[in-house]
């Protein structure tokens, strides 16, 4: 019996069966579309099941309970949460998205740290800006962050264009690399210093070739200049295969690369040995490298190809012979690399520096405080004072004033307080009780620069201090001792002129001795039967309201300060027994 129903099959159209999911009834098939008694046994028909399984499982969901997140914070957005990188950060590869921010971890010399969060582009002197500002400290252009890889012995200085998340980006999984906020003098130093400290003329082919010599604006510009070819040589000691095996080889470094010489000192193209891609690579200075490479020396730096993110191999590790040497190389490898980018730093740096920026500047003077004037009332009754040079000679009165005044007291040689609690302990150039090794380690952090010093406590001498300064980039250490005040000036010697003395009555002592009828006695100093006392002043001197106080002295005493920070003062105007004047202070902020 038929009920009048027919399988889907067979009440379908022959245009229906070659539809696609989603196609209307009625439309023609595809002109390559078979016809219904051509079917295509390597063709299936698409069943189109997954949307049905899809809805299926939305009806699901929605039926049963809301259940709470018992871990909101893991789900929150990235600018709250507690983690610092994503799971494109863990890998070691940059993020998908660009726009989102990014969390940096930043260390101070004292190991502490704080964490930063800056858009994907942020460079090196944008960072630097914001730590300036939350530090409170003064905003200078010495001031950079330095890439640290401590199981390496490697440290580097960002450039203030690059990239902060880009050079995190390429650090090795769950290593131990981290960014360092301190000050590098040395940064800018080959666009200040001369030509003949930072680049010997034995070091530069151009100087050679031409037999005379370059000044440093020309030979700059050489280096800027990219249709010019400076090179730089000198030998270099490069590691072999063993960690003790070291090899002294004549080095060429242009702008295509670093290159090695396998006879001698020849440059022909067949005895060069490619070494390292400058474009390709960076420069490092290797803190320990006694330690870790076995170097012969002190002064030795690494170059790392960016591809490397971890392991010793792929490093081409080289020490030099002396400070100034590597100084010529590391300064010419970043001219190469950078060219007239880092002269644009180094231009940006100095407008910074000359107009007030609006981070980390100091405020503005308001315009009531333009409008003051200088007042005298030392009289009854007040006065302006109208003469320029008064007032400025009154303004020094009167910081002196303050400054004998409010000046922290210095013990006296018989008093029991220490020289600690003195002025010098709140000056950022004090650094307390550290030892000689330590200083030359910060000194030669910062930068071995003309001028750079510190003041620490002498480790032997409980009472005096030490000035370390740097110069021609060897570190220099003077004894600060304290001296007493000479208080009065005490009676001439035995040998000086004696001054006038009674004698007795004046008829005895004028009278002749043919007079009193006898022969002519000697006359007897009184002072040669008086016994022996100790010296007494006979009159009062300048100082003698400040007897038995101490002072400072780098000259035994020739030249004497009341405190440290008068001394560190004197010498940055003027030189003194030092070979240069104190220029830039050694400092530590805590972050």
């Amino acid at each position: 019996m038929e009920l009048g129903l027919s399988p889907p099959h067979l009440s379908s159209s022959p245009e229906d069966l070659y539809l696609t999911p989603g196609t209307p009834p009625g439309t023609p098939p595809p002109p390559d579309a078979p016809l219904p008694g051509e079917v295509k046994r390597s063709q299936p028909l698409p069943i189109p099941t997954s949307r049905n399984l899809l809805r299926e499982e939305e009806l699901r969901t929605s039926s049963l309970p809301s259940i709470p997140n018992p871990f909101p914070e893991l789900c929150s957005p990235p600018s709250q949460t507690p983690i610092l990188g994503g799971p494109s950060t863990a890998r070691g590869l940059l993020p998908r998205d660009a726009s989102r921010p990014h969390v940096v971890k930043v260390y101070s010399e004292d190991g502490a740290c704080r964490s930063v969060e800056v858009a994907a582009g942020a460079t090196a002197r944008y960072v630097c800006e914001m730590l300036v500002q939350r530090a409170h400290a003064l905003s200078d252009e010495n001031w950079g962050l330095v890439e640290c890889h401590p199981h390496l012995a490697l440290e580097r200085g960002l450039e203030d264009h690059e990239s902060v998340v880009e050079v995190q980006a390429a650090w090795p999984i769950g290593g131990d690399s981290r960014f360092v906020f301190r000050k590098n003098f040395a940064k800018y130093e080959l666009f200040k210093s001369s030509p003949h400290s930072l680049f010997p003329e034995k070091m530069v082919s151009s100087c050679l070739d031409a037999h005379t010599g370059i000044s440093h604006e020309d030979l700059i510009q050489n280096f800027l200049n990219a249709g010019s070819f400076p090179e730089i040589q000198g030998f270099l000691q490069l590691r072999g295969s063993g960690r003790k095996l070291w090899k002294r080889f004549f080095c060429f470094l242009r702008r295509s690369g670093l290159y090695y010489s396998t006879k001698g000192t020849s440059k022909d193209p067949r005895h060069l040995q490619y070494v390292a891609d400058v474009n390709e690579s960076n420069v490092y200075v290797v803190t320990q490298g006694r330690k870790l490479y076995g170097m012969p020396t002190d002064f030795g730096f690494c170059i790392k190809p960016n591809k490397l993110r971890n392991g010793h191999k792929g490093l081409r590790v080289f020490c030099s012979e002396d400070e100034q040497s590597r100084t010529c190389w590391l300064a010419a490898f970043r001219l190469f690399k950078y060219g007239v980018q880092l002269y644009k730093n180094y231009q940006q740096a100095q407008s910074r520096h000359l107009r007030p920026s609006c981070v980390g500047s100091p405020p503005l003077r308001s315009v009531s405080d333009n409008t003051l004037v200088a007042m005298d009332f030392s009289g009854h009754a007040g006065r302006v004072i109208e003469n320029p040079r008064e007032a400025l000679s009154a303004a020094l009165e009167e910081a002196q004033a303050w400054r004998k005044n409010h000046r922290l007291s210095l013990p006296t040689p018989g008093s029991g307080t220490s020289l600690s609690a003195a002025i010098h302990r709140t000056q950022p150039w004090f650094h307390g009780r550290i030892s000689r090794e330590e200083s030359q380690r910060l000194i030669g952090q910062q930068g071995l620069v003309d001028g750079l010093f510190l003041v620490r406590e002498s480790q032997r001498n409980p009472q005096g201090f030490v000035l370390s300064l740097c110069h021609l980039q060897k570190v220099k250490h003077y004894l600060i001792l304290p001296v007493s005040n000479p208080g009065l000036l005490t009676r001439p010697p035995r040998e000086a002129p004696r001054p006038a003395v009674y004698l007795g009555p004046p008829a005895l002592s004028f009278a002749p001795a043919q007079a009193l009828g006898t022969s002519a006695l000697p006359r007897r100093d009184p002072l040669e039967s008086l016994p022996d006392l100790p010296p007494r002043p006979l009159w009062p001197s300048p100082q003698s309201e400040e007897e038995g106080r101490l002072y400072f002295s780098m000259d035994d005493g020739q030249t004497r300060f009341t405190d440290l920070l008068q001394l560190v003062q004197f010498h940055q105007l003027n030189r003194g027994i030092l070979p240069c004047l104190l220029r830039h202070c050694c400092t530590r902020v805590a972050l």
